[in-house]
């Protein structure tokens, strides 16, 4: 195994097939890291930073959707889904909430390794951090945690999801349509309207003056930044 190799995360409730996949990957040059649920994995990717995940749906305890649209909150890292669930309606739901390829047990360890490259080929320069700072702001990211000056501060659940996707375009603008399609996915009748009272209810909670936003920015006509500069 050569130390220099990319760093795979297994999140695996089956114990012979993470002894399977640890001899595939080690053999193939990659480092190992391996989860038996979704929380320890998600914990995990948080700590490690791994470059590619393989997945399991079928898991104990926090279902392997929820891990993927858990860790694409914060996450580029390419995620693999291995399962036994071959029903077109999981791959779907898998590939819609962020997984980039999807292989259906049982399946030969050169398909994986092949899936595995190309998926390493394309993913994002950029490392994931799952704690962002800016200004007066520290947001861990993981564990869903808001802080404005070491106080917590409770966000909606779609506060929670607007604030997040501004983070992960920081410095963008981003246009209302976008913002509506990530935060509301596309659903019948989400408005512009929806986005100025979220926002709205944003600053209030978390700029130091909300008539005056220092990040929290608007793009007239166009959509919303998230301002970077301190």
């Amino acid at each position: 195994m050569s130390p220099a190799g990319p760093l795979v995360l297994l999140v695996e409730d089956e114990l012979q097939m993470r002894r399977f996949l640890r001899v595939a990957l080690e053999g193939s040059g990659y480092r190992y890291l391996e989860a038996g649920n979704g929380e320890e994995g998600l914990a995990l990717a948080a700590r490690e930073k791994p470059d590619a995940l393989l997945l399991d749906l079928g898991l104990p305890g926090m279902d392997g959707l929820e891990v993927v649209t858990r860790l694409r909150e914060w996450s580029a890292t390419p995620i693999i889904v291995i399962s036994a669930r071959g029903q077109e309606a999981d791959k779907i739901a898998a590939l819609d909430g962020g997984a980039d390829d999807y292989l259906t047990k049982p399946f030969g360890t050169g398909e994986l390794l092949a899936r595995l490259r190309a998926a390493l080929r394309h993913a994002s320069p950029a490392a994931s951090d799952p704690v962002f700072t800016l200004g007066r702001w520290r947001v861990d990211l993981a564990r869903r945690q808001v802080l404005v000056e070491g106080r917590e501060v409770h966000l909606t659940p779609l506060e929670y999801r607007l604030f997040t996707t501004l983070i992960r375009h920081a410095g963008k603008v981003i246009t209302h349509r976008q913002l509506l399609k990530e935060v509301w996915g596309g659903v019948a009748g989400a408005q512009p309207l929806y986005l100025r009272v979220y926002m709205t209810q944003l600053r209030h909670k978390l700029e130091e003056d909300p008539s005056r936003p220092r990040h929290l920015q608007t793009e007239p006509g166009v959509g919303y930044r998230l301002r970077m500069e301190d």
